[in-house]
């Protein structure tokens, strides 16, 4: 089981190779979609994840692929099982399984993510599915008097058995605490809190007895808030991330896959390439990103079949930049070329 969790974790960080975060809720695509003007139905999302996966892009940049509890039943127009289009491109499918952020009792303004509920079964299911890996998102706030002792705490908890839950069924868990960059608080708040929450996590996986090799970190880059007046470099952020990710995370962690947390396409990818850059780390950086991968494609495709080849195109773009980035050999100039 072990070996098998292991190989897992590392295809999933493959050289030059990401993950496509496709686990949007059924809320979260209709904004969406209603941004680019298309009715968010089975069909029409179903058609969407389908121009993805049945890219060209599948095959070269994207190692596994997060789904939502309908894509993973969903089978595309000529009845082939999504998951099978996933594993057919030669990726991985994986699943998010939590409940989302509600919020915490006796703590205002702070959430506690659910879905611990009955998770075994349903882990289960996804292995039979064809889910080798799943997803758990813990969200930390910040502002005035938070994030607070128990959320943080309570989070990492529920992380940590997530975590455990998904090893004993054999399947590779994203460790997901995300501090966001909502906000006014500056790039050294991030680094305080994110070191807090790094560090609590990995003591309640420690408790919960998991196994490093066989997971996957997704964290938050070290970023200022959006409505902070003083924003960072792309130096200053790939210094102060790496810097605290060497001090929060064990070497046995096979890789961080980072999530996007709302910044534009091309800084998502230029912090990311600027880290891997730094070179001599003991684990593989790469991406795992939900629209930093997906708004161009979205924007190309607008809910019309003759222009799914624009959309897979700009996919394609997208997705090799931040294989560029992952590789340490993306620059602004091939940016520029390749648009």
């Amino acid at each position: 089981m072990t070996a098998e969790l292991d190989a897992i974790a590392q295809k999933m960080v493959a050289d030059g190779k990401g993950i496509l975060a496709a686990d949007e809720s059924t809320s979260t695509i209709k904004k969406r979609f209603d941004a680019i003007g298309v009715e968010s139905t089975e069909d029409n999302r179903r058609d969407y994840r389908e121009l993805l996966f049945r890219s060209q892009a599948m095959q070269k940049y994207i190692s596994g692929v997060i789904l939502f509890d309908e894509t993973i039943r969903q089978k595309a127009k000529d009845g082939t099982p999504l998951v099978a289009l996933i594993q057919q491109a030669g990726a991985i499918p994986g699943i998010k399984v939590d409940a989302g952020a509600k919020p915490m009792p006796l703590c205002p303004g702070e959430t506690i993510t659910e879905g611990l509920d009955g998770l075994a079964g349903r882990l289960k299911e996804y292995y039979d599915l064809g889910a080798r890996f799943a997803k758990w998102r813990a969200v930390i706030d910040i502002g005035a008097g938070i994030p607070s002792y128990p959320a943080v705490r309570a989070n990492a908890h529920a992380l940590a058995r997530y975590a455990a839950l998904c090893q004993e069924a054999n399947i590779v868990p994203i460790v997901e605490p995300e501090v966001l960059m909502d906000g006014d608080h500056d790039i050294d708040t991030c680094y305080r809190v994110t070191e807090w929450v790094l560090k609590t996590t990995f003591e309640e996986l420690y408790y919960q007895r998991i196994r490093h090799e066989g997971m996957v970190l997704k964290p938050n880059m070290v970023v200022p808030g959006k409505k902070c007046p003083k924003q960072a470099s792309v130096a200053e952020v790939a210094e102060k991330t790496v810097r605290l990710l060497k001090t929060c995370v064990p070497s046995a962690v096979p890789g961080i896959a980072f999530l996007s947390g709302g910044q534009s396409d091309e800084e998502a990818t230029a912090h990311l390439d600027a880290m891997v850059k730094h070179g001599g780390l003991p684990w593989k950086l790469t991406y795992s990103y939900g629209r930093a991968l997906q708004a161009a494609p979205q924007k190309a495709w607008s809910g019309k079949a003759e222009n799914v080849a624009a959309a897979q195109a700009a996919f394609d773009h997208r997705a090799h930049m931040n294989s560029l980035a992952a590789l340490g050999q993306w620059t602004t100039e091939v940016e520029r070329k390749a648009a």
